[in-house]
């Protein structure tokens, strides 16, 4: 890089290979091999070129690659202009400060910590957004991975966290190995050789585990519309009426549970019983369990519930979303209770959409012995695959089968590797079905019992790494100090005479 033109010629280059990586490796819909590239020009003129060109480079580059967000966040699901101002900008200049700190710790000698800082300072930070915003761990490169199944498994031990460390640190390592006058090379090669190979190697052989087939089967059923339809209106009863009419047939077809989407229903306790009374009947008759997901006005408050209706005519099973969409549920009040489906031989939990993209709640379930959780939903049909693959990922992170009927979304059973049993496309019909065998077990996961304990230690290497940097900091001021009284013996007489 000789002349100031061909720096800046290099620089845009690597930006804007980074944000057309970014682009298509993340989002609604992500390339997953293209993430593992995307930061790796940026991360390569870093330890070429100057701190400034490094880190507009490096901002820049995934400011560009998440413009196709902007049109998500502002008109689909509405959130306020200056919260999605900061949430993207923020996430680009908080990009390029990591980029920063690889490099500070690249040139002041330490090529391993350099390689580790960009993954772990990343996953801390989704870790500390999913703890501290109403959104939870929606925001996570994670995701990208969520149809790579052997990597996927990472997360049955380190949660959603240790995804991000692989995606962002094998680009890291090879940014490292590639700077020029690199000591430490070969520990870099061999640390980063090391960790994936044991991330995939663990993952190829968790896929070989069994979960063999049982006999009793969940039924995903589900028809797109517009918002939700009282249930006393004729345009409710008319809709109850298509739903109950397709019941039959899938416990015909073995169906044990029938789950139905979210918010199908408004009702109060006047017209529940509109609702209650085909369903109990149906659900008796049949001998099949059906969830059913309504708004529900009690109280004076509105609660975004899922009624199941017992299999053996008991009582219904009440369950209120936990974790509600900031700004569109803000009328609502949230459950703080979870439910089970009642005489299941496996305890099956209950739970609705936005719940799932927080992993407390799932873990909680698998704590409380659930091997299955149902999963009313609805989706804003352009995330369906993203919103569908989180609750996926949480599955595989507890050990659990994850069973979710969404409209405009996709209806998905997955086990506790994240296989999909079935999957089909809300939109593809006026009445979607889909059914599969349940799993026999489910799977007990390091993640479920230690938490969050991966993220926390990327936060201790990241505190690590700032520290280190500030000490080297420090003692090359303290270096350059004698050198300048050396260099100016008169300016050292007067300083040594004013301190006597």
């Amino acid at each position: 890089m000789n002349s100031p033109i061909r720096r800046l010629a290099v620089a845009l280059a690597a930006m804007a290979l980074s944000a057309t990586l970014f682009h298509f490796g993340t989002g609604l819909t992500p390339v997953p091999w293209l993430t593992w590239l995307a930061p790796l020009p940026v991360l390569v003129l870093a330890h070429h070129a100057g701190a400034r060109a490094a880190f507009l480079a490096a901002s820049a580059a995934w400011l560009g690659g998440e413009t196709t967000m902007w049109g998500y966040f502002l008109d689909t699901v509405r959130i306020p202009p200056p919260m999605v101002v900061s949430m993207i900008v923020g996430s680009a200049l908080l990009f390029g400060l990591v980029v920063l700190l690889s490099r500070a710790l690249m040139l002041r000698g330490r090529p391993l910590a350099a390689a580790a800082v960009v993954p772990a300072a990343w996953a801390a930070v989704e870790y500390a957004v999913s703890v501290l915003s109403p959104n939870g761990a929606w925001w996570s490169l994670a995701y990208t991975q969520a149809d790579v199944l052997p990597v996927l498994q990472t997360a049955s031990v380190t949660g959603p966290w240790g995804i991000t460390f692989l995606v962002l640190g094998v680009p890291a390592a090879t940014a490292v190995l590639l700077a020029p006058r690199a000591a430490g090379r070969l520990r870099v090669a061999v640390a980063a050789a090391t960790i994936l190979a044991l991330a995939v190697g663990y993952g190829a052989w968790r896929l070989r585990a069994p979960y063999g087939e049982g006999s009793e089967k969940v039924a995903l059923l589900a028809t797109d519309r517009d918002g939700w339809v009282p249930v006393a209106s004729a345009e409710g009863r008319d809709l109850l009426g298509r739903y109950t009419a397709r019941i039959p047939g899938l416990a015909a077809r073995g169906a044990r549970v029938v789950v139905m989407p979210e918010k199908v229903f408004i009702a109060d306790d006047a017209t529940l019983p509109v609702l209650a009374a085909p369903l109990a009947r149906l659900a008796a008759d049949h001998h099949v369990d059906i969830i059913v997901g309504l708004i529900l006005k009690r109280s004076g408050s509105l609660r975004n519930a899922a009624v199941d209706f017992p299999a053996d005519g008991s009582r219904p099973v009440e369950y209120f979303k936990h974790h509600l969409i900031p700004g569109l549920e803000s009328d609502f009040q949230p459950g703080n209770r979870k439910a089970f489906v009642p005489g299941s031989g496996a305890r099956w939990g209950i739970a609705i959409c936005f719940d799932l993209d927080l992993p407390g709640l799932v873990r909680d379930y698998r704590r409380s012995g659930a091997t299955a959780i149902f999963v009313p939903a609805w989706d804003f049909d352009r995330d369906r695959w993203l919103h569908g693959r989180m609750a996926v990922t949480r599955g595989v992170e507890t050990g659990l089968t994850v069973a979710r009927a969404a409209r405009d979304g996709d209806l998905v059973v997955s086990d506790a590797n994240g296989r999909i049993r079935t999957e089909a496309h809300s939109a593809d019909a006026p009445f979607v079905t889909a059914l599969t065998t349940l799993p026999t077990r489910s799977a007990d996961t390091l993640y479920t019992r230690f938490g969050d304990w991966f993220a926390w230690a990327c936060a201790l290497l990241l505190l690590l790494a700032l520290a280190s940097t500030a000490r080297t900091r420090g003692a090359a001021g303290a270096r350059r100090a004698p050198a300048a009284d050396a260099a100016a013996p008169g300016r050292g007489a007067i300083r040594a005479a004013g301190r006597r």
